[in-house]
Order: C-alpha cells, then sequence, then structure tokens
C-alpha cells in the first residue's frame, strides 16, 4: 500500500472551489509512479513531433512529387510518409498504455485512501450522512477520476502540445494565413469560459442526484420482505421513477451545455479554416503562395482545430471531474470526533486486575440530539471481575453507555477510566481490542463460518475457532450446513435463524477472550434450551472478567452481582434482585409486568 501525503494538498483544496484547482488532490496519488507518467510523457512528445513532420511530407509530396513530376521524389515522399505513420502508431501504442494503467491504478488508490478515511471516522458521521452517497462517492466518483486520468488528462497534454506545435509550424509556414486563424482564438475561448461554469455545476448536480437514486434502491433493497408483506411494490416503484426521472433531467441539462459547447468551438474553428483556405487559395492562384505550403497549412489548421475541438470537449470533462474531486475531498476532509491522545499510551498493558471501570458524573448527548441528554450525572464504580447488569425502560440510556465505554462516541461532561485512567488517554483502536460485544442484533458478513468466528481473533487456528463455537453450542448447526464451516451465511447472514445468528456473535466474543465482556440482550432471539446451554457458556466466559449486561428479561440477570435501574439517561436505583425489590419502584413495576406476564403465559400454555 502506497503511502500519499495529503494533508497539504487538502488543505490548499477548498471544497466547491470553483475552479479546477480541486483536482490538485490528484497529484500526491499519481506521485508514486513517476516513471510510468514519464514514460507517458515522453511517448506524448514524440508523437506530437511525429504528427508535425508528417505536415512537412505533405508539403514535400505536393512540390517535390505532384508539381515536379518526379515519379522518385514522389515515391521517397509516401515512404517518408508511410514511416512516420508507423513511428506514430508505436508511439500512441506506448501512450496509450502507460496513461491507462496510470488512470487504473490511481483510481485504486485514491478508493483504498478513501475507504481507509471512512473507516476512522466517528459512528455519528454515518448517522447524518446516508450510506448509499458514501458509497456512490467510493465508486462512481473515483471511477470518473479513472477517465479523466485515463483518457482525458493524456488528451488535453496532447491537444495543448499539437496547439503550440502546429501554431509555430504554421508561424514558419506562411505568417499571414496564422494572424487570420489566431483573430478567432478570441471568439472561440468565449463559449469555454461561458458554458464550461455551467457545465461544472450541472456535473455536481447530475452526481448527487445519481447518488440519491442509488441511496434509494439500496435501502429498499434492504427492506425488501417488509416492502413485499405491506404489497407496497407499486409505490416503491413510482417513488423510485421519480428519483430516476430527477437524475435524468439534470442529466439531460448536463449534456445540453456540453452538446451547445461542442457545436460552437467546432463551427468557429472550421469557420476560421474556411476563411483561411480562400485566402491561401487566392495567394495560391497569384503565385504568392506554393500548393505544398498551402497543403501543409491547411494540415497543420485541420490539426489546430481539432485539439482546440478535443479541449472544449475534455474541459467539460475536467469541470465533471472537479465535482466528483469535490465530492472525494469533502470525504478526506473529515475529522473524526474520536482520536487518541498526542504523546500515544497503550490499553494492551492493562492487566485483568486494573479491568475496573469507573463512570465519574458522566453526562452525554448525541450530536443529533444536543438539546436532550441521553445520560445525565451518571456515576458507576465497578469492580474488576464484577457482573453488572442495566435495566429500564426503552430510552433510558443502556446501549448508550456500551457505546462510551467502546469510545464511538466521548462524553461532553464527566469522564469514564478503565483502571485509573481516563478512556481518552487511549488509543480507540487498542482500546477496544480489550472488549468484546454481543449486540441484540448481531452483525454477520457475506462471507463463511470461519471469517465470521475468527473475526474475533485473525490469527485463531480452525481448532480454536471449533472450540469457541462448541462454547457457543454453535457447533452441532453449523456442522449441518450444507458446507460446514466453509458455508456461506449470506448477506448479513440471511441463511440463518436469529437464534443461530446470535450463538455465531458469541463464538466470537468467546474467541476473542476479552477483558471486559459487553452483553447487550445477548441470549434474546435464543429457545429456552438454546438459552440454558449459552448462559452456561457465557458464565464460563464472564469469570474473572468485567461484565455489564443490558437486559429487558430480568430473568437472565438475577444472579448479576449488581443491577443499575436506569430512567431518562439517569441511575435511579442500585442493587441486587431481592434489593431492588424491596427499594426500586420502577424495578417493581418492571420485575411484576414480566414475571406476571410470563406465568399468565406459562398458565396458558
Amino acid at each position: 500500500m502506497k503511502e500519499y501525503d495529503l494533508d497539504s494538498s487538502l488543505k490548499s483544496t477548498k471544497v466547491r472551489d470553483k475552479h479546477l484547482n480541486t483536482l490538485r488532490f490528484l497529484w500526491p496519488f499519481v506521485t508514486p509512479y513517476r516513471r510510468r507518467l514519464g514514460a507517458a510523457l515522453v511517448a506524448l512528445v514524440f508523437t506530437a513531433l511525429i504528427t508535425l513532420a508528417i505536415g512537412q511530407g505533405v508539403k514535400y509530396l505536393i512540390d517535390a512529387g505532384f508539381v515536379a513530376g518526379s515519379t522518385e521524389q514522389l515515391n521517397s515522399a509516401v515512404l517518408t510518409i508511410m514511416g512516420l505513420s508507423l513511428l506514430m502508431a508505436l508511439g500512441t501504442f506506448a501512450r496509450f498504455y502507460f496513461v491507462s494503467w496510470l488512470g487504473e491504478r490511481v483510481c485504486a488508490d485514491i478508493r483504498q485512501a478513501v475507504f481507509d478515511h471512512l473507516l476512522t471516522l466517528h459512528p455519528s458521521y454515518f448517522e447524518t450522512n446516508l450510506k448509499g452517497e458514501i458509497m456512490s462517492r467510493l465508486t462512481t466518483d473515483t471511477t470518473l477520476l479513472q477517465s479523466i486520468i485515463g483518457s482525458s488528462f493524456s488528451m488535453a497534454l496532447r491537444s495543448c502540445l499539437m496547439l503550440v506545435g502546429t501554431l509555430l509550424m504554421m508561424l514558419i509556414t506562411n505568417a499571414k494565413l496564422t494572424a487570420i486563424i489566431l483573430l478567432g482564438v478570441p471568439l472561440i475561448l468565449l463559449p469555454v469560459l461561458f458554458y464550461g461554469r455551467k457545465v461544472r455545476a450541472l456535473s455536481r448536480q447530475s452526481q448527487d442526484k445519481v447518488a440519491d437514486v442509488g441511496t434509494y434502491a439500496g435501502e429498499i433493497i434492504q427492506h425488501i420482505k417488509t416492502v413485499q408483506s405491506y404489497s407496497r411494490e407499486q409505490m416503491e416503484s413510482g417513488a423510485f421513477a421519480v428519483e430516476v426521472e430527477q437524475a435524468f433531467a439534470v442529466g439531460r441539462r448536463r449534456v445540453w451545455q456540453r452538446a451547445v459547447l461542442i457545436a460552437a468551438v467546432i463551427t468557429m474553428v472550421f469557420s476560421a479554416v474556411a476563411v483561411m483556405v480562400w485566402i491561401g487559395g487566392t495567394d495560391v492562384l497569384k503565385g504568392e503562395l506554393s500548393g505544398g505550403e498551402l497543403a501543409a497549412f491547411v494540415f497543420y489548421a485541420i490539426l489546430m482545430s481539432g485539439a482546440v475541438a478535443t479541449l472544449s470537449e475534455v474541459f467539460g470533462e475536467l469541470q465533471r471531474a472537479a465535482g466528483a474531486a469535490e465530492r472525494l475531498v469533502e470525504l478526506l476532509q473529515q475529522q473524526t470526533l474520536i482520536s487518541g491522545p498526542a504523546s500515544g499510551s497503550d490499553p494492551a498493558e492493562v492487566t485483568t486486575e486494573a479491568a475496573r471501570l469507573c463512570f465519574v458524573a458522566t453526562g452525554f448527548s448525541y450530536p443529533s440530539r444536543p438539546e436532550h441528554p441521553a445520560i445525565s450525572e451518571f456515576s458507576l464504580d465497578i469492580q474488576p471481575g464484577q457482573s453488572v447488569a442495566l435495566v429500564g425502560p426503552s430510552g433510558a440510556g443502556k446501549s448508550t453507555l456500551f457505546e462510551l465505554l467502546q469510545r464511538f462516541y466521548d462524553p461532553q461532561q464527566g469522564a469514564i477510566l478503565l483502571g485509573e485512567r481516563d478512556l481518552r488517554s487511549f488509543e480507540p483502536q487498542l482500546l477496544r481490542q480489550q472488549m468484546a460485544l454481543v449486540p441484540q442484533q448481531p452483525a454477520l458478513f457475506t462471507a463463511d463460518v470461519w471469517h465470521n468466528i475468527r473475526y474475533g481473533k485473525p490469527d485463531a487456528s480452525d481448532d480454536e475457532v471449533i472450540a469457541a463455537a462448541k462454547a457457543a453450542y454453535a457447533d452441532e448447526f453449523i456442522n449441518r450446513l450444507p458446507q460446514g464451516y466453509n458455508s456461506f451465511l449470506g448477506d448479513q447472514g440471511v441463511r440463518l435463524s436469529g437464534g443461530q445468528k446470535q450463538r455465531i456473535a458469541i463464538a466470537r466474543a468467546i474467541l476473542k477472550n476479552p477483558r471486559i465482556l459487553l452483553l447487550d440482550e445477548a441470549t434474546s432471539a435464543l429457545d429456552a434450551e438454546s438459552e440454558h446451554q449459552v448462559q452456561q457458556a457465557l458464565a464460563a466466559l464472564m469469570e474473572n472478567r468485567t461484565t455489564l449486561i443490558i437486559a429487558h428479561r430480568l430473568s437472565t440477570i438475577l444472579n448479576a452481582d449488581r443491577i443499575i435501574v436506569l430512567d431518562q439517561g439517569r441511575m435511579v436505583a442500585s442493587g441486587t434482585h431481592e434489593e431492588l425489590l424491596k427499594s426500586s419502584p420502577l424495578y417493581q413495576r418492571l420485575a411484576q409486568l414480566q414475571f406476571e406476564n410470563g406465568n399468565e403465559q406459562s398458565r396458558k400454555g
């Protein structure tokens, strides 16, 4: 993986810059491949020089061959042109290969750099930015830059060289006709500058609309069962059609502006060439100019007009690329709100004995809801090896405490200590290596069983993975899968039941062997028999580990060392099950509802 010095480039690149300067951020990705770039430039200059030399061959062909009536000179001129054409083909091959390779390589590196940066961003960024929009930037925008680097830049450089070269050759051939051509240059530049800005603005809008289409489609596909169960296929089809048509409308306007730009440039360029040919033809008839000189001049004029037309078209592409670059720069400029200390510290040094957790007057509000505190004045001291359960109604702040412990967020008031040190003094990645989370809704990947369990410990052996699966009572159902541990689980583990997913997640946590265990209703999706077995596995796993348990079913936490009752982000009671039944009205109400409902269901059963 290449290392890139993006800081200076990104700092000097203003998002929504009105010029093509936004594309400067590409330079750090290109510089590691200077040799390839140099080879491409050499091939580019070589083909440009050969092309210009062909014009002199045309002049020699007409004056020394046709006009002089010499067969020998004619053959020599034709052979010269054929040789130059072969050299131009070889140069074009080299240019195309090196530039295309560079485009592919740089695109891959940009995509990797953007993805790596996304992995470092805080979770709240993904709460306020749509997943489909981010994926569009990661895929569509980088692919657009690939075509720009691998094609448009090459065409632009070649056209610039040809424009300068042809002007020099035209000036050498006939200064009078060259002056006529130059008079038309300002007229050609006006539409380029005027329409170029419009094209760029519409390009940005077009890319945003395409991203909206992808976001909408992704959400519907993700929830396809809900859509079909409510028979909303027709409605969603109509809503998607609206998104598609909006994207098409912006795209059509962008294409219209580009078409007008190209048509205007071509009209002005060839009008200037026509005027030049008429004046040059008059000079030939007067004997002031040879036929070969006029032919060479027309050849260079056509090359120049082609170069100008190409530049006008490429300018539109570059404007579009600038829109893509803006969107990527926005991602790369995002700073994570969660970072390690400047001096650095290593949580891996924390021993089991020091795995004490302490909340000190902790207060926190989510960035998306700053006016509604999720946790207020929360203080709690959890001793090493102690199991603490968190109970309370929905929205009480239980899951928020888990997110604060893993430093997905940092508290705005107070502190959280691990041992004697503030969590903010640890590197987030190393801190999280001390913890394992078993969530209520397990996250499984589109891969095989080996990968999903080994996610907790990438270097684990097969025997260790199997042992963890057995401890989580998952080995039996895994072996019944079509390919056993080699079976792919589908998108988000869709091929497994809820209880099977949860046992895979528990096996992953067992394999990680953490110092701190976080259980978020870890047995909620299990039947009674599986729950009993997994509870036994978790009891063994919890030994000598600091454990926090989020529980909605109080029957699963009766043996916890301490139960914390939360309500609206505050601790309202603390104690054992028996103590809380006597001292906490909220806990009493929760227990009464659950145990009475459970007895009622048992009687009905």
